[in-house]
């Protein structure tokens, strides 16, 4: 004889769905508040990586390790910008010795010049740091892609950042900003980030 089938009492599958509702809300504040951070892109220094209104995921700094050239990275310093996140790429870390060739818009580090695909032209705008400049312990050397429309590590009152000012590593464009001249975005931006965009 077969068995018969166990009735379930009333409102159990409502319970069942409600219970995973609500773990999957925690699971996804959890993620939010201790790993990943949604943040905004202002201004047009990382141009053409990213555009002002570019919405990105942030993976929380304790869990990105040491941070490595080309990693796109989030800073915040009471002093710079007025405290408001920056958005910039680690150009050289820790010991590492930057040069910079205005006149032929050339970035050097431990003496090979960098290329770099992702900048929007060459660097000739000098903003005051003194080159060659070795990267201090602790800190990283930071500038944007849209070089001659960003302020970064070429000001001194920037510099060499101390690493535990960064927030964290961009890996994900999730929402793309308006464009410039249209004011539509355009969805095919969405992607991961890294070292070579």
């Amino acid at each position: 004889m077969g068995e018969r089938k166990r009735a379930r009492p009333p409102g159990r599958e409502l319970y069942e769905w409600i219970q995973a509702l609500v773990c999957s809300v925690a699971a996804v504040v959890l993620v939010f508040t201790f790993a990943v951070r949604i943040i905004g892109v202002s201004g047009g220094s990382m141009r053409e990586t990213l555009q002002d209104g570019d919405l990105l995921l942030v993976l929380d700094g304790w869990l990105c390790g040491d941070y490595v050239p080309g990693d796109i990275v989030i800073l915040r310093r009471p002093d710079f910008h007025d405290g408001n996140p920056i958005v910039k790429r680690v150009v050289a870390a820790a010991g590492q010795t930057v040069d910079i060739d205005f006149a032929a818009g050339a970035v050097y580090v431990d003496g090979e010049a960098l290329a770099e695909p992702y900048i929007r032209e060459p660097t000739f705008t000098d903003e005051g740091t003194a080159f060659p400049l070795t990267v201090p312990e602790g800190c990283l050397f930071v500038m944007g892609d849209n070089r001659n429309d960003s302020d970064d590590s070429r000001n001194p009152a920037l510099g060499p950042v101390d690493a535990r000012s960064v927030i964290g590593r961009a890996f994900y464009l999730a929402v793309p900003g308006p464009a410039e001249r249209t004011g539509e975005r355009d969805w095919s931006r969405i992607r991961m980030l890294d070292q070579e965009d």
